[in-house]
């Protein structure tokens, strides 16, 4: 055993933890730690707090101009990605990732995209890795660590369960590592995992550093080891020694006071952390010069430390405390070991959360049918006489539109689907994306609710997918150019805070698009120049495409202006698109119609729809109308009809701004009333505050000042005392409950019962005992008082603080009593109803004929004088069972024939201070 030890000292190379007599201080030194516990942990300032440098620090050195172009371009990126719905195809990617932290990273949409092409051609490469993977990795075991390392480094003290989860994540790094291995080892050709091996290839797993942790720690026990240093398996040692002599003594003289009669059965136990015997009260005498820790609720049982005893409960003491600061000083090395290795850590579990999203982003293209996307060449490296295609994309289909038909039949392949099932519905159509590479402006028209904003939106999301490193879902080879930036001006972008119109909206995202746009950009842009006047929204998005045509890579846009489509005939970098439509049907059919011009169809989609037939004719004629030479005509027209809608408006407007004005005046009103009822109703509640505050201090002051009194009579009483000052105790405790307890609901005003006079022997409610009910034993006093007995308990009370049980209170000639029960008739058949079960019973007031006392009987006794008192009682009845706590045989054979015996309905302690006696509800 003492050869094994030393051959695991020497794989540490002697570190500090497991030189002899170890202490916290001889650790750190030159920092001496101040321990510290907050919020349940215990942390110290041991570890120092190194300054880690932040992207702020480098957003100082950068100019104005170059800064706010940057931000615009954050924020144009953030918004386009939104748009096009990246997060929510991050969150399908996350149901394949396998570590806690890489499904909060795709669910927050914080996959990494490439910041240039040859960061997401190396993306791309290791999902391709991860597809040919024969199985997954197991990633079980590696945690998210950050928080830990951070508590380390900021000087906390890291528990036993923490310094665990990073002792198992290291290891689990580390099996990942080797599985990777095997595989490439196992594999015909290596190469190809090539990309998830460089991952992990030049990690440093800490090893020594997991190793430690496991030599300290038994994690599956989550305790510190002996053999973590040598004074701390000294400490144990001799704590254990101590123990068993300890306990030696005790069972010795246990079972002498048991010869001699001083206890039922021999009891060695723990009071107040010390270990000690128990006693009869008559037998104390058996231990002379023996410390009394405790005394059982009866007072019939002591709880003695005997006099040899002492020294040696002292010894445990002292080592539990040694035992705890030798832990405490291993856990603050081991947090230092952490705390230095905050580098190396946070890198390898980087590594790791980069190896998991490859393998998700693997396991997710095989679940939608992806194929690998390759990067084309920019327009500059294209030779100008070559046809060739910059975009060249077949059969893909939207991800999120794909993932219900994925759940439906996933089991079959995309590719392999029937095309007539995917037109139906089924999954969604695919589209063949093709732009050449001479081709720089998309214009694409058609009708609504054709696919138009839909094919642009799969064209920027298969970009973003692409530069992530996630597979298209298509067929064959897609190929599509790396875009330094995807900026899209898709929706209404109206604003009443910043008062933009729709135009307004578009015109202004535009300005900052053209502000941060490249040669390498893809921009996207839906209903270009709508909402304003078609002549000037034509003119304006024909100067918009001539600029985005020298500007960007390629820009998609939609339209409706028949005008664009024309560009193609002046610029050969334009291209059409058109999305078809079938008249027969009188339905789209979402496919695109490359180098086509589609008619916007309003008519006929509005007759699909069940247009009104008459105003659908209508409208025919206006277009046949609407013809070149009858422009000036409809124009005329055009403006006085506007002119008399103008005159019209404006009337309406002044009506609006009147009653506007008579709204705001109201509102004004309630708004004050409003923060004046908040402003009282504050004060009520301060005030209500300070007067529970004032009680619960009273309250507090009145039982310290019952403690102090029961443990100055405790020391000067004899054993023959102890019982009557306890229950004295007790029932001061009880009324200072009582009369701080709520019970304001039980109470009516004083004048509700001015005429009604108690008797003796009448059971009343009094305030401060709630809902329990007290005996009248006095009346007639010059004041007005009464005496009342609840318990063993007598106090005098005010007339106006009792109430009788039953409501047929003679009232006065004003009748007040009369009305005041008719307003809370109601509260009080509620209160009725909630407390009918404990009013079925008689009243809980413990008497000498319904009390049966236990203590000092052996079990068999108890047993039968307490089936005796139960045969005893009246039905729907109470019985008071006193049977102390002592050894607690008594207590527990009283407890299950209270269980299991057909006449008892219920039972439940006296009180929660009161554990010597149980209530029995006969029913």
């Amino acid at each position: 055993m003492e050869a094994l030890k030393l051959n695991c000292f020497n794989q540490f190379k002697n570190p500090p933890l497991l030189r002899p007599h170890l202490t916290l201080p001889s650790l750190l030194s030159s920092n001496p730690p101040k321990i510290r516990v907050s919020k349940n942990k215990i942390s110290t300032n041991a570890i120092p707090n190194p300054r880690i440098p932040t992207e702020s620090d480098e957003v100082k050195t950068r100019e104005p101009g170059i800064l706010d172009k940057k931000s615009i371009s954050d924020e144009l990126r953030r918004e386009t990605y939104e748009t096009l719905e990246w997060p929510s195809v991050c969150c399908q990617v996350s149901a394949f990732a396998s570590t806690a932290i890489g499904r909060a990273h795709c669910r927050s949409a914080r996959l990494r995209v490439g910041r240039n092409r040859e960061e997401s051609e190396k993306l791309l490469q290791q999902t391709e890795a991860a597809v040919l993977l024969p199985n997954p990795l197991d990633f079980s075991g590696v945690d998210d660590v950050s928080e830990f390392v951070r508590l380390a480094v900021d000087g906390g003290l890291l528990t036993v369960p923490e310094l665990c989860a990073v002792e198992r994540s290291l290891r689990s790094a580390r099996g990942v590592f080797e599985q990777l291995e095997g595989i490439a080892l196992r594999g015909e050709g290596s190469d190809r995992y090539h990309p998830l091996l460089e991952i992990l290839q030049n990690c440093d797993f800490l090893t020594e550093l997991a190793n430690k942790i496991g030599f300290c720690i038994d994690c599956t026990l989550s305790t510190i080891l002996d053999r973590a240093s040598t004074k701390l398996k000294t400490i144990r040692s001799e704590r254990k020694k101590n123990a068993e002599k300890l306990e030696s003594v005790l069972k010795e003289v246990s079972v002498k006071v048991f010869q001699s009669g001083g206890i039922d059965s021999p009891l060695v136990t723990r009071r107040r952390s010390r270990m000690c015997v128990g006693i009869k009260a008559s037998h104390k005498y058996l231990l002379p010069e023996g410390i009394v820790l405790s005394v059982s609720s009866s007072g019939a049982t002591y709880f003695m430390e005997p006099r040899d005893a002492v020294e040696l409960n002292n010894m445990e003491v002292r080592l539990a405390n040694s035992e705890r600061a030798e832990e405490l000083a291993i856990l603050g090395f081991l947090t230092s070991e952490v705390a230095i290795s905050e580098t190396k850590i946070r890198h390898l579990m980087e590594k790791i959360l980069e190896l998991d999203l490859a393998c998700a982003k693997g396991a997710y293209a095989k679940w939608v049918g992806g194929v690998l996307p390759v990067f084309s060449e920019s327009h500059e490296k294209v030779e100008s006489d070559r046809e060739d295609l910059s975009v060249d994309i077949d059969g893909i289909q939207h991800p999120l539109l794909l993932e219900p038909s994925l759940k439906r039949l996933s089991t079959v392949s995309v590719s392999d689907a029937d095309p007539e099932k995917l037109v139906k519905g089924e999954s969604p159509v695919p589209l063949d994306i093709k732009i050449g590479h001479a081709k720089k402006v998309v214009v694409i028209s058609g009708p609504n609710t054709g696919g138009k904003t839909a094919t642009m939106k799969t064209l920027g999301l298969a970009s973003i997918m692409s530069k992530a490193g996630i597979f298209l879902p298509a067929k064959n080879t897609p190929r599509l150019p790396w875009f330094d930036q995807i900026l899209a001006d898709i929706g209404d972008h109206q604003s009443l805070e910043h008062n933009l119109s729709t135009f307004s909206g578009h015109i202004s995202r535009l300005c900052k698009i053209f502000e941060v746009i490249s040669k390498e950009s893809l921009v996207l842009i839906d209903e270009i120049g709508s909402g304003t006047d078609p002549s000037e929204g034509v003119a304006l998005s024909t100067s918009i495409l001539q600029h985005l045509v020298d500007s960007v890579d390629i820009a998609l846009v939609t339209t409706h202006y028949a005008d664009l489509s024309n560009l193609k005939a002046i610029d050969s970098r334009f291209e059409n698109a058109a999305m078809e439509f079938c008249i027969q049907t009188l339905q789209p059919t979402y496919r695109i119609m490359w180098g086509s011009t589609g008619n916007s169809n309003a008519l006929s989609i509005a007759k699909s729809i069940g247009f009104d037939q008459e105003v659908l004719n209508r409208a025919q004629e206006w277009v046949e109308k609407l013809v070149p030479d009858k422009q000036k005509e409809r124009q005329g027209f055009l403006y006085q009809s506007l002119m008399e809608e103008r005159n019209l408006l404006e009337a309406q407007a002044r009506e609006t701004a009147s009653v506007l004005s008579e709204v705001k005046k109201l509102y004004l009103e309630l708004q004050s009333e409003a923060t004046d009822l908040d402003r009282r109703e504050d004060a009520l509640k301060a005030k209500e505050v300070q007067r529970l505050q004032q009680e619960l201090r009273s309250a507090k002051h009145q039982m310290d000042a019952v403690v102090k009194n029961f443990e100055m009579q405790l020391q000067k009483a004899n054993p023959v005392q102890v019982s009557s000052i306890i229950r004295g105790s007790e029932a001061a405790i009880s009324s200072i409950v009582a009369a701080h307890s709520p019970s304001e609901l039980l109470y009516e005003p004083a004048d509700s019962h001015k005429s009604y006079i108690t008797k003796i022997g009448e059971k009343v409610y009094v305030k401060g005992l709630g809902t329990k009910l007290a005996t009248v034993t006095e009346v007639g006093a010059e004041d007005g008082s009464v005496m009342v007995q609840y318990g063993k308990i007598k106090v005098r009370v005010k007339g106006r603080d009792i109430k009788p049980v039953q409501s047929n209170v003679k009232h006065t000639p004003n009748g007040g009593s009369s009305n005041l029960k008719s307003q809370k008739q109601e509260r009080r058949t509620k209160m009725n109803e909630n407390q009918a079960e404990e009013t079925s019973f008689g009243p809980a007031v413990k008497t000498s004929k319904n009390t049966v006392d236990l203590r000092g009987l052996r079990a068999e006794e108890a047993s039968h004088y307490l089936g005796m008192a139960i045969s005893g009682c009246k039905s729907y009845s109470v019985l008071f069972i006193v049977h102390g706590t002592g050894t607690g045989a008594v207590k527990e054979r009283a407890l299950e024939i209270l269980r299991n015996h057909p006449c008892v309905s219920k039972f439940e302690e006296e009180s929660p201070m009161n554990y010597g006696c149980t209530i029995a509800y006969i029913k």
